[in-house]
């Protein structure tokens, strides 16, 4: 395998003398050495030509400038296609002239493609970059774009496509994403037909139709927002709109409509989402008067005298008002299909990150020594930090990764809890794991493991799911338990002594249904959140000490 196979960049441009320049310095002061940058001029006149043309002259074996015949204007697809034409590398990226790559990009992502052979495409969440005006307001407005999938996870054909078109905003952007050449070639890259909105969606479905997916959760770069995008000046012409019906959206759900058919993808989730997209379009009447109607109908139950009394005993009473038999209104939740399909992570924070890390960060001081983590080491860079703000020394001597199985380039160690022999013992100061073990169906031996393998003295932080819905994609697959403090006390004291156990449930009657439904913890206020009755354990936290003498 190459150590570092070389990677191609494209960046068309038209008129972005502005920021091209940033772009460009983005790519050179990349950490991974071996790319080539193909600058794409699309018939600019500002200025940006020359900018490309010194570099070009600049890194004669690096940066290599293109432009269409007699300078043409031919848009963004044309463009790309003739960039991917020119490129010689094993993997390609894409970067827009405004927009930016943070220096790790290349380097992570290659590595994992080079570790996951199967795998024809990564992408992780962009960064909507507001800040840099250097205004100090434009700060506050920085947001990463949301995954609306479970990170870290691999995503095989059609799943990608029809999440992309039930939840508006989860698109990937083009500038996050790597993909390998042979995969492009084989979808034939853009379509010349759409040039200016939408154009990324064609080749992303193109892919994700074609080959599994890697779902990141490290964000590489960094989307400009600005009023002279093309995207921006769609919305100001009335060309486009991100939550209404509009042409250019027609378009592609026409494009996708015809290229499924052409290439018989038959996925019944796949359809019925595609037909779901295009029922505004189908019957835009219809459309319109069931709007109407569903505005209509939220407006008289708040006039209708019932649903006032409902409303004036809900805020006079609280939790003890019960309606009687007949009037309950269950709203937005008569529905026997969840909100999400992703545990929240398409509308915000799931409900039980939320209560895993504020674990975390109450028992944060025990993320110290030699660390080690399931799958990545996100928890681990999150609350490991530093002995004090004022201090510089680090908590943390050595971060370890384990994962199950080899192709992970994040893992260090790879080995199964119940049987992993090769997991050093009396090794660790803390072991942070969270929401695993219900994948193993031997738990006991997993604990057993857990427990040889710390330091004496050494923590772990465990979390485990109560209440919960099994996932979809890989985690259904696995999922073989779900648990209570009692259990979970009973387990963990076979191995470690009741008095170095702190066992914590959470959740409550509204929180689990929240969570089962997938809303957000965002959707929810923190006096509910953290309101706890053990009736309802959503989630369960354990800090486990092994003894300093065993």
């Amino acid at each position: 395998m190459e150590s570092q196979p070389l990677v191609s960049v494209i960046t068309p441009f038209f008129n972005t003398k502005k920021f091209i320049q940033e772009a460009i310095e983005s790519v050179l002061t990349q950490s991974y050495q071996n790319w080539e940058l193909l600058l794409i001029d699309d018939g600019s006149s500002d200025g940006s030509t020359v900018i490309a043309q010194h570099y070009a002259d600049l890194y004669l074996e690096k940066v290599h400038y293109f432009e269409h015949d007699d300078h043409q204007n031919l848009g963004k697809s044309t463009s790309r296609n003739l960039g991917i034409s020119k490129a010689k590398g094993k993997y390609i990226a894409f970067l827009d002239a405004d927009d930016v790559f943070l220096p790790q990009k290349l380097e992570q992502q290659v590595a994992i493609l080079q570790s996951q052979p199967e795998t024809g495409m990564v992408y992780g969440p962009t960064q909507h970059w507001y800040s840099w005006t250097g205004e100090q307001q434009d700060y506050q407005r920085d947001n990463i774009r949301p995954l609306g999938v479970q990170p870290n996870t691999l995503f095989h054909p059609p799943s990608l496509v029809t999440q992309f078109l039930k939840i508006v905003g989860i698109v990937p952007c083009t500038c996050g994403l790597l993909i390998r050449r042979e995969v492009i070639e084989a979808v034939s890259g853009f379509d010349d037909t759409i040039q200016h909105m939408f154009e990324d969606q064609v080749l992303l479905a193109k892919i994700c139709l074609h080959a599994p997916v890697y779902v990141d959760s490290n964000c590489w770069d960094r989307y400009r927002q600005h009023s002279e995008s093309s995207c921006s000046k769609a919305i100001q012409t009335g060309k486009y709109h991100p939550l209404k019906p509009n042409p250019a959206h027609q378009i592609y759900l026409n494009w996708l409509q015809k290229y499924i058919t052409t290439h018989r993808v038959q996925d019944a989730e796949l359809s019925n989402a595609l037909e779901k997209a295009l029922y505004p379009y189908h019957h835009p009447m219809l459309y319109f008067l069931l709007r109407v109607k569903n505005k209509v109908a939220r407006i008289a139950r708040k006039k209708f005298p019932g649903s006032v009394h409902r409303f004036l005993g809900t805020q006079l009473l609280g939790d003890k008002y019960i309606p009687p038999t007949g009037a309950m209104d269950f709203g937005s939740l008569r529905r026997v299909t969840p909100m999400s399909q992703a545990f929240g992570y398409d509308r915000g924070q799931p409900v039980d990150r939320y209560y895993i890390e504020n674990f975390l960060a109450h028992y944060q001081e025990d993320v110290r020594g030699r660390v080690l983590e399931i799958g990545d080491d996100n928890y681990t860079r999150q609350f490991g930090g530093y002995v004090s703000s004022k201090d510089s020394v680090q908590r943390i001597t050595q971060s370890d990764v384990l994962h199950v199985t080899k192709g992970n380039p994040k893992a260090t160690i790879v080995g199964d809890l119940t049987c992993g022999d090769n997991i050093p013992s009396n090794s660790f100061d803390c072991f942070i794991l969270t929401h695993t073990i219900q994948l193993i169906y031997d738990v006991r031996a997993a604990i057993k493991t857990v427990h040889r393998i710390l330091k004496p003295g050494g923590v772990a932080l465990v979390t485990v799911p109560g209440i919960s819905h099994i996932g979809d994609y890989q985690w259904a697959d696995y999922w073989c338990w779900s648990f209570t403090a009692l259990s979970v006390k009973r387990m963990f004291e076979e191995f470690f002594p009741a008095e170095n156990l702190q066992i914590e449930t959470h959740g409550n009657v509204l929180v689990a249904n929240a969570f089962l439904y997938g809303i957000a913890s965002e959707e929810l206020r923190q006096e509910e959140l953290d309101y706890r009755d053990r009736n309802y354990q959503v989630t369960i936290t354990i800090r486990a000490v092994k003894p300093d003498t065993v």
